[in-house]
C-alpha cells in the first residue's frame, strides 16, 4: 500500500504552548472499511519506526497474520516529530522557507495523541476496534485513550508504562548527550549529528536487549584482541540507523518518550488517572525488559478499570515485543475469544 498524507492547513496547538503553522501526516492504510465502520485496526508505532506497519510487525500483521487486510481496516501513522512524512525536523517551516533541524520545538506523548485525533476524523472513523501500541506506542495510545474516552473498544498495550522512569530518562538523556557532543549536531544541516547519532544508538541498544541476549548472540566464536562481535554489532546498528533516520527526529522523539507521565496537569495518582480509560484493556510485559520492566505493565493492569495481564518470554529483551509475534498472537486472540464469551453472555442474561 502506498503512503498517503493528511494537511491539516490550520495552526496546531503544542503542549508546550507554542504552534505549528500547519500539520502534515502520513500514514498507511491496509483493507477496507465495512459497512459500520467496525473493523479499525490502529496501530501507534516505537520511537524510530513509520506508518508500514506489515514491515516491522510482520507476523502480528500481514497478509496471513491475526491482523490482515481481508478483516480488518489497519491504521498506522507515522508520529509528530518523525522524518518519514509527518512533520517533523526536516519539514520545511512554511513561515521561514527552510527545514526546521534543531529549532523544531519540544513535543509531548500528548501532541502526538491530538495529531491522530485530527486524522481519525479526516478518515470519518467514529470508533476504534482495537487501539494497539508497544515502547512509545503504548505511551501514545494510553494518552489517546485518555484524553478521548471513546476513542476505542478496546487497548492493547505492550510494554510501556503510564509515567517514563527515571531509568528511561536517565538512557534518552545519555543518548542526546551523545548526539549533541557531535558538534555538527549544531550546524543545522542535513547530515547534523550523524556521529553522535550512531553513539546514540549504540546506548539505546543496550536497553532494548540485555546481558543474555549479547552473551548467546554477541560472543566472539574463539578468542581474541580486538574486533570483538559485540563492538562490531554495536558499530553496525548505529550506521545502519544514522542510513534511515536523522539526529534532529531522535532528539525531539525521545524528549517527547519524556514527557509521558498520565498524571501531568490530569489528578494525583497514577491509579485514578488510569481508572478513566474505558475500553477493555491487554496489558502484555516482556519477563526480560530492562527499559520497560514488568512491575510498569503490572501496574497499568491494576489501576485500568476492565484489564488483563499477560507476559511474554524472549531472549531479546524490550525489543521481545517486535520478535516475539506468536506469543502476542496468541494473547491477544485470547483476550478477544474472552471478551465475545462476555459479551455473548451478558446478552443472554439482557434477553
Amino acid at each position: 500500500m502506498s503512503q498517503k498524507t493528511y494537511i491539516h492547513k490550520k495552526r496546531f496547538s503544542l503542549e508546550s504552548g507554542l504552534s505549528l503553522p500547519q500539520l502534515e501526516i502520513a500514514y498507511h492504510t491496509y483493507g477496507t472499511l465495512n459497512a459500520d465502520k467496525s473493523n479499525v485496526i490502529w496501530v501507534c508505532h516505537a520511537l524510530t519506526a513509520n506508518s508500514e506497519v506489515f514491515d516491522w510487525w510482520s507476523g502480528l500483521f500481514g497478509e496471513n497474520d491475526l491482523f490482515n487486510p481481508n478483516e480488518h481496516f489497519i491504521v498506522c501513522a507515522n508520529n509528530l516529530g518523525s522524518c518519514y512524512g509527518t512533520t517533523g525536523p526536516f519539514s520545511i517551516n512554511p513561515d521561514t522557507k527552510q527545514r526546521w533541524y534543531s529549532y523544531f520545538p519540544h513535543i509531548t506523548i500528548r501532541d502526538i495523541a491530538n495529531g491522530l485525533q485530527l486524522l481519525k476524523q479526516h478518515l470519518g472513523i467514529e470508533k476504534i476496534h482495537t487501539l494497539i501500541g508497544g515502547s512509545q506506542g503504548g505511551q501514545i495510545a494510553q494518552e489517546w485513550a485518555l484524553q478521548n474516552k471513546s476513542v476505542t473498544d478496546n487497548l492493547i498495550l505492550i510494554a510501556t508504562n503510564a509515567q517514563h522512569s527515571p531509568w528511561g530518562i536517565a538512557f534518552n538523556e545519555s543518548q542526546r548527550l551523545a548526539i549533541k557532543a557531535d558538534r555538527t549536531y549544531f550546524s543545522n544541516s542535513d547530515n547534523g549529528g550523524e556521529k553522535g547519532l550512531q553513539a546514540a544508538r549504540s546506548i539505546a541498544l543496550l536497553s532494548y536487549r540485555n546481558y543474555d541476549t549479547y552473551k548467546e548472540t554477541q560472543t566472539d566464536i574463539k578468542p581474541q584482541v580486538g574486533n570483538h562481535a559485540a563492538a562490531s554489532y554495536q558499530r553496525y546498528q548505529g550506521e545502519k540507523l544514522v542510513k534511515r533516520f536523522n539526529a534532529y527526529s531522535y532528539v525531539r522523539l525521545s524528549e517527547a518518550m519524556d514527557s509521558h507521565d498520565v498524571i501531568r496537569d490530569r489528578c494525583f495518582s497514577v491509579e485514578s488517572a488510569l481508572n478513566e480509560i474505558n475500553a477493555d484493556t491487554l496489558v502484555i510485559g516482556v519477563t526480560t525488559d530492562v527499559l520497560f520492566p514488568i512491575e510498569e505493565q503490572k501496574l497499568l493492569a491494576k489501576c485500568i478499570k476492565r484489564s488483563v495481564y499477560k507476559e511474554i518470554e524472549s531472549l531479546y529483551g524490550h525489543d521481545g515485543f517486535l520478535i516475539e509475534t506468536k506469543q502476542l498472537t496468541k494473547h491477544i486472540t485470547e483476550f478477544f475469544e474472552t471478551n465475545n464469551k462476555q459479551i455473548k453472555q451478558l446478552t443472554t442474561l439482557n434477553k
